[in-house]
This record gives structure tokens, sequence and C-alpha cells, in this order.
């Protein structure tokens, strides 16, 4: 309800240097003015908007502590009501203490993310912006950041807003049509609708393909490292974990379950699965290490496919390399301090587009690898501007829209009356606005600000 006036702490809730209480509502100055008691003596309802005053939060003549307070007056604020910012010393209790004296001065307590659905019912923001808020706070790469800040200063809301207004375009020309037949509007050529159709449904094909960009930015790119027992998977596992992760023996089929770890690789994040040896066994356990393997393999982003460069290719080296047709794959030639030996590499080089050398026991060829990732997964052709599908959804709302669009084609090459071409453009114009949130249903604004911390 934006009728109650709301607070909480909106910085981490541990020490620190500096915490800050925000105050968001119709009564935002008055609860202000029983709780601050400015060094000049000035009310803070009496302060204009963007303006700070020093002075001391208080519970009746009982200091708490010393502060700033700023106000913010609607509609200039983040949530676009008054808005009141008290910078307190960043201890747990005094910040609390100060939180629950604005609380027992008339405010209640904010929900998670109540800050910034307000700003979202009050038009501040759209939906995609507010969920670009929390794409922010979570970022920990630059081009993470640079993503979400892209998608908060509306990429994606103006790539869909193009293709609603192409649909709302071919709408207005088919009721133009049904509604006023008498008059001089010409009629819908089936061949120009089925061009824009097709225009609108590849913009659609277009804009879903970036979701799994939008995945890996957001998430890593999930990898997985694949290769027949002792080629140096675990040691290469270890290797970029930075630790001990794996056990590494001579012994084959060690590893028997799947190790999973999430590093950084310069500025990529790898979800990196360490997994059993590729071979036929009779062992049970190793036997289903080995299934669990496969089924990584058809389920990562990116294939580092271990080999002995040592040893010529053996069956169970051959098998996988039928099994990595397709996929994206590097070759890691391990062990190469071992051999001054190029054919296995000049070999796979031939198979992969990209193969690296490496001794993952002595760290050599780790800067090759990371180059090789960067180049595969962020070579510059996606860039922040192009408005990227981050979360499941939007890229859900995306693919309704495809699939009416789709139908919307369907029937019209298959002769149907253009009603049902105009009902089916309706419904997509209808998904591509819940995903912009221009009409969205309350059970999703609910579901989308459920994820937001306390205080955002």
């Amino acid at each position: 309800m934006t009728g109650t006036t709301i607070a909480a702490i909106s910085t981490p809730q541990a020490e620190g240097g500096i915490a800050v209480i925000r105050i968001s509502g119709s009564k935002a100055l008055e609860i202000a003015d029983k709780v601050f008691k400015t060094a000049s003596g000035r009310l803070p309802s009496e302060m204009k908007g963007y303006t700070c005053a020093y002075g001391h939060s208080v519970k009746g003549a009982e200091i708490i502590d010393e502060g700033v307070l700023t106000v913010f007056r609607a509609p200039k604020s983040y949530t676009g009501e008054d808005v009141v910012e008290i910078s307190c010393h960043g201890g747990i209790y005094v910040s609390r203490q100060t939180l629950r004296t604005i609380i027992e001065a008339g405010a209640v307590p904010a929900g998670a993310g109540e800050f910034t659905k307000r700003a979202f019912e009050f038009g501040k923001i759209s939906l995609i912006e507010a969920e670009a808020v929390m794409d922010i706070i979570s970022a920990d790469s630059e081009r993470e950041l640079k993503f979400a800040r892209s998608l908060q200063e509306g990429a994606v809301y103006r790539r869909i807003r193009k293709i609603i207004d192409k649909i709302v375009e071919v709408l207005g020309a088919l009721a133009a049509w049904a509604d006023y037949p008498e008059d001089d509007i010409p009629e819908v050529e089936p061949l120009a609708l089925k061009e824009n159709l097709t225009d609108i449904h590849s913009d659609l094909l277009e804009t879903i393909s970036t979701s799994d960009y939008g995945r890996i930015i957001k998430e890593g790119v999930s990898a997985v490292i694949i290769g027949r027992p002792n080629v140096g998977k675990s040691t290469l596992f270890n290797l970029l974990s930075g630790c001990e992760r794996s056990i590494v023996t001579d012994i084959a089929g060690t590893t028997r379950d799947v190790v999973e770890e999430s590093i950084r690789l310069g500025d990529v994040t790898l979800r990196l699965w360490d997994t059993a040896g590729l071979r036929d066994t009779d062992d049970v356990i190793e036997k289903i290490g080995v299934n669990i393997a496969r089924e990584r393999l058809e389920r990562a982003d990116l294939v580092l496919a271990v080999f002995d460069g040592t040893e010529s290719l053996r069956k169970e080296d051959e098998e996988l390399l039928q099994r990595l047709k397709g996929k994206r794959t590097i070759a890691v030639i391990n062990k190469i301090d071992k051999t001054s030996e190029s054919a296995l590499m000049e070999h796979m080089s031939g198979q992969f587009e990209r193969c690296i050398g490496m001794s993952a026991k002595e760290g050599t060829g780790l800067e090759g690898l990371r180059e090789s990732i960067e180049e595969m997964f962020y070579n510059g052709e996606v860039t922040p501007e192009m408005g990227i599908l981050s979360n499941e959804r939007q890229l859900e709302c995306a693919r309704s829209a495809e699939r009416a669009v789709l139908m919307a084609l369907e029937a019209l090459e298959a002769g149907e009356n253009l009603d049902a071409v105009t009902v089916l453009l309706d419904e997509a114009a209808e998904d591509l606005m819940n995903l912009t949130g221009e009409r969205v249903s309350e059970k999703v604004v609910e579901d989308v600000f459920s994820r937001f911390c306390v205080g955002k």
C-alpha cells in the first residue's frame, strides 16, 4: 500500500562507517520532525528538497546519535513520494535504535524491495529498470555492471517497445479495415501482412537469442572439464580453483563424482565442473560418475576437453572427439612440460578452433586459456546497448509473444479469417507489455520485488 509511510535500514546489516535509514511516504517529513533535531533548530519539514542538515536522531529528549538528514520532496525522489534519509554511525545497535524510533513515530517497516516497488508504481521506473537495480547490486565484474546499467537505462525497454509499436501498427491497419469497410481505407493485403508478421517474428527470435548471453553475464559460463582418466583433469581443476578441491593421484578412476566450483579467470566467471574420466568400467560407483560426466557434457556452455600430450590418442579420446562435435570446445593438450612432441597439438588444431598447450601441474598456459574463453564468449558482438534479456521472466514473456506471432503467421497462411490473426497479435502485444511492466499483473509485480533486499 502506498498510503502508508515506510522505513528501513538501506545499508547492509553489519558494522560499518555509516548506516542510512530511509523513510518514504506522505508522513515522512512529519515523522522526521519527531525523530531528528537539526543543529540549526530548523524542522525537517521546513527544508527544501535536495538539502541536508546536521543534527541528532532523538527519542523524545534523549539523543540516540549524531548524523545528517537529507530531504527529497515528491515527486523528485527515488520513490516519487516524500523521502527522508538519515545517515548515522554504522553500528548495528545504533542504526536499529534509530529505525525503531522512526517506526514508533508512525512509520511501518518496509517489505523486501518496497522502495523500488513504489518507484515503479509511481511511474519513476519501468519493471525492467526495477529488475536492473538488483542486477547492479549483485554485479561482480565490469562487464556485468555495464549490462546492468544498460538495462536500467532502458536498453531492453527500447528494444521491446519497437516490437510492440510494429505490432500495434499492424493491429491498427487490421482494425481500421474491419471497422470501417465503407470508408476509403485500403484493404489489408495478405502478402504485405505476411511480410510484417515475418519481420516481427524475426525481431522476437533475435531478442530471445540474447537470453543465453544475459544468463552467462549474470551467472557465468558453465564449463565442464572432460577427458579420459589420468589426463590431468583434476590437476587443471585445482589450478583454476586456486586450491586442492579435487583429489589427484596416478590411479585411474580417482574422481568418481562431479566437483563444482565458481571461479574467476580474468574477467570471466566460470561455474566449473570436474568430472569422472570417460571410460568403460565395471565399478558401479565409477560408472555413475561417468554417466553424470556425460550428462554435464550435454548441458555445459563450454567444454574443456583435456588430452595427454605425452601419449597418442586412445579409443576413449576418439570417442570423446565424436561427442564434442557441434559443442563449444577448447582442446587442452596437457603435460607439455614432459614432451617436445607437437604432433598431437597439430592434429587437435585441425579438429578444434581453439587448442591450448598447458602444463596444469606447472601452471603454464593459463593465460592462453583465459584469452580463448574471453574471445569465445565476450568477443564484442553483443554490446550493452543492444538490450539483452536478463532473466527467466523476461525470456518467458518474449517466448510467449513469439509463439503467438508464429501462430498468427500460420493462421494467415492457412487462409483463416483475419480476426484470428488480430486476436493472436493482441496476445503477443499483451505478452510484451507484461515484459515491460506496462500491463503486468500484481502477482508478477509481487514476485519480482520479493527477490529484493529490505531497504531497496
